[in-house]
């Protein structure tokens, strides 16, 4: 019986000790909070409200069928809140976010759609000081803005590299959600590097951290309370926290700041080409090794990448020694670089790799390209081809009118067709096995048709208004 009470003792001893050491295995965020939740400020504004301004109540504006990238500024509309005019004359509506203190005579970092807009300032710290802010700078494509408060020996928070980050790492977020002050959530770095739409020039740290209205421009603390980022948006349904939060990188908000600081305004970099993303089977076509690259559609005329030697069909691989990945890899890169500095970069054409050396110019403002297809009558058509497809040749003016010497036109397109063109689109070039074909004629382009095994895949470099992109196509019809 002695030795069964001392097994049972043993036993319950090594269970405590294994539980103690699970609960030390935990996060205690208890003196990263105390330590730099003072730099942590609680940022309102106020607007006058516009005839034409409505108020944004969270998850009205929501889409039936998609979800949304949400920037999160709770507003009450007017005649609601504290502090709110209610004069005839100016209604106000009133915002909430957040910001973190970078220097101790009151530079602040913050999210931009957090000041947009605004008509006065209002930044409140942790021991209830509170300061009118102005803007030194906000800059859109980014999400981030500066604003300065006049202040003496104020708290501040340090900075951590965010390319230190990994995967499972635990993160903290400080801010107001909902107006709630100095609310500290946590959870982990679910990715890095992510890409949202619209959103070219970011590559957004990805975490489960509990996000609201209200902690925009709020920081996003590692465990050795270094801000690694600024949170930004949530990916939602509703408006409200699901699981995604993304934040800005603080090496991105940084060199943002500065610019904004020297300058006023960002200067970003640009090469002139319009590009898509390398899919398995565009890199079959092309005969790389794997789906890497940003796959150039066209080059602008007279723009760097032109004067550079860069060719719609080439696959940019790498930007001043650095990897593209993916596509969206390439506007980062680019966009980081000052203007008027000398890159080089590699491109994948027909086969083989090439560097070439451009000199970087400056991104003005955004293109779009239109999507509305060629007109006019094309020439006599002829039968179906593999693809499903019927094609024409251009007439002189047709290919002038276009600024083309060749191409064909897509005259009707099948419904069992596979191929992702439309009528009207033009034909430029076939690529297949790396090697590439410009379409001259109809009959040159059915006879390569012809040749191919039913199980080919190729792309085709397409026309589509003012834009060019590139279809992948898998499989042909049997040949006749």
């Amino acid at each position: 019986m002695r030795a069964v009470r001392s097994l049972a003792g043993l036993w319950l001893a090594a269970f405590c000790l294994s539980v103690f050491a699970q609960a030390r295995e935990l996060p205690d965020f208890t003196r990263l909070v105390e330590e730099q939740g003072g730099a942590v400020v609680n940022i309102s504004t106020t607007q006058a409200v516009r005839r034409s301004a409505l108020p944004q109540v969270p998850g009205m504006e929501d889409d039936e069928v998609m979800e949304f990238f949400r920037r999160f500024v709770p507003r009450q509309p007017p005649g609601q809140g504290p502090g709110q005019g209610q004069g005839p004359g100016r209604p106000e509506s009133r915002s909430l976010g957040s910001g973190f203190i970078l220097s101790n005579d009151g530079y602040i970092l913050t999210n931009a759609h957090v000041v947009d807009g605004a008509d006065e300032i209002n930044v409140k710290l942790t021991d209830k000081r509170e300061f009118k802010a102005k803007v030194i700078g906000a800059d859109k494509r980014t999400d981030v803005a500066l604003i300065k408060i006049e202040g003496a020996s104020l708290p501040v928070v340090k900075f951590g590299d965010p390319n230190r980050l990994k995967v499972g790492e635990w993160v903290v977020a400080i801010g107001s959600p909902f107006g709630f002050e100095n609310t500290v959530t946590a959870g982990i770095v679910s990715a890095k590097g992510r890409s949202l739409p619209q959103e070219n020039f970011v590559p957004f740290i990805q975490t489960d951290v509990a996000i609201n209205p209200g902690n925009s421009g709020g920081p996003l603390f590692n465990m050795r309370g270094e801000v690694v980022g600024i949170n930004s948006q949530i990916y939602s349904r509703t408006g409200g926290f699901m699981g995604l939060s993304f934040a800005i990188p603080i090496d991105v908000a940084i060199d943002i700041q500065k610019q904004l600081r020297e300058k006023g305004r960002v200067a970003r970099g640009r090469i002139g080409v319009v590009i898509q993303e390398v899919t398995r089977d565009l890199a079959t076509s092309f005969g790389l090794d794997r789906a890497r690259g940003a796959l150039v559609n066209s080059v602008e005329k007279g723009s760097p990448a032109d004067k550079a030697g860069i060719e719609a069909t080439d696959i940019i691989v790498s930007f001043d020694g650095k990897a593209v990945e993916s596509s969206s890899d390439l506007p980062r890169l680019v966009g980081s670089t000052r203007p008027g500095s000398q890159s080089t970069l590699e491109v994948w054409r027909k086969g083989a790799t090439k560097k070439l050396s451009l000199t970087v110019a400056e991104l003005q403002e955004e293109r779009v390209a239109a999507s509305s297809a060629p007109r006019g009558k094309p020439q006599a058509e002829v039968p179906a081809n593999r693809l499903g497809i019927v094609v024409s040749e251009l007439s002189a003016e047709q290919k002038k009118g276009l600024s083309l010497t060749s191409g064909i036109v897509v005259t009707d397109v099948r419904p069992d067709s596979k191929a992702d063109v439309r009528k009207g689109d033009v034909l430029l070039t076939m690529v297949h096995k790396g090697q590439h074909t410009e379409l001259k004629s109809v009959e040159q382009f059915n006879k390569l048709l012809a040749g191919l095994d039913k199980n080919a895949v190729i792309t085709l470099q397409i026309r589509r208004g003012e834009s060019v992109a590139f279809v992948t196509i898998s499989g042909l019809a049997d040949k006749g």
